[in-house]
C-alpha cells in the first residue's frame, strides 16, 4: 500500500513553530496550490487549493529558519488524519500532509551587496531512481507546445 503526497505551492503565511516540552519542534504550514483550467465556455478558469503541512523535528527548525510567506516550495509526506476536540467539546477530525522531506525551490536572498536578476531560476529537483543515479525534473512552467485545454 502507498500513501504518499507530492505538492509545489507557495506559503500562506510564515510557518508556525512551537517546541514542545520534549525537545521536538513542530512546524505548521499551509501550502496553496493552484490550477488553472478552460471551462466549457472556453474561458480560463482559476482554483486555488490549500493544504495544511506538519514538519516535525529536524525539518520543523530548518523551515523556520528558510521559508516565510510566499515561500515556492516542495513538499513531500503521507496523508494523516487525527482527531481533536474544540473549544466546545466537540469531537473533530482533520486530514494533513506530514512532510518527510520539503525542498525551498528559490534562491536563498545574498547577504551581500549584489541584488538577484531576473535571470535566477530555482536549481531543479533531483530524484533519486533505484540504481542512485540522479536525475533532473523539467521545469513545472516549461510550455511543451502543447494547447489543448487539459490541465496536465
Amino acid at each position: 500500500m502507498v500513501n504518499k503526497v507530492t505538492l509545489i505551492g507557495n506559503l500562506g503565511k510564515d510557518p508556525e513553530v512551537r517546541h514542545l516540552e520534549s525537545g521536538a519542534s513542530v512546524a505548521r504550514l499551509t501550502l496553496a496550490t493552484n490550477e488553472s483550467y478552460k471551462d466549457k465556455a472556453g474561458n480560463w478558469q482559476n482554483q486555488t487549493e490549500w493544504h495544511n503541512v506538519v514538519l516535525w523535528r529536524i525539518l520543523a527548525e530548518r523551515a523556520e529558519r528558510e521559508l516565510k510567506k510566499g515561500s515556492l516550495v516542495y513538499v513531500e509526506g503521507k496523508l494523516r488524519t487525527r482527531q481533536y476536540q474544540d473549544a466546545n467539546g466537540i469531537e473533530r477530525f482533520t486530514t494533513e500532509i506530514e512532510a518527510q522531506n520539503y525542498r525551498l525551490l528559490e534562491k536563498k536572498e545574498k547577504t551581500d551587496q549584489s541584488f538577484p536578476t531576473s535571470h535566477d531560476e530555482p536549481a531543479p529537483l533531483r530524484e533519486k531512481s533505484h540504481d542512485d543515479s540522479a536525475k533532473v525534473a523539467p521545469p513545472a512552467d516549461q510550455d511543451h507546445g502543447h494547447s489543448d485545454d487539459l490541465p496536465f
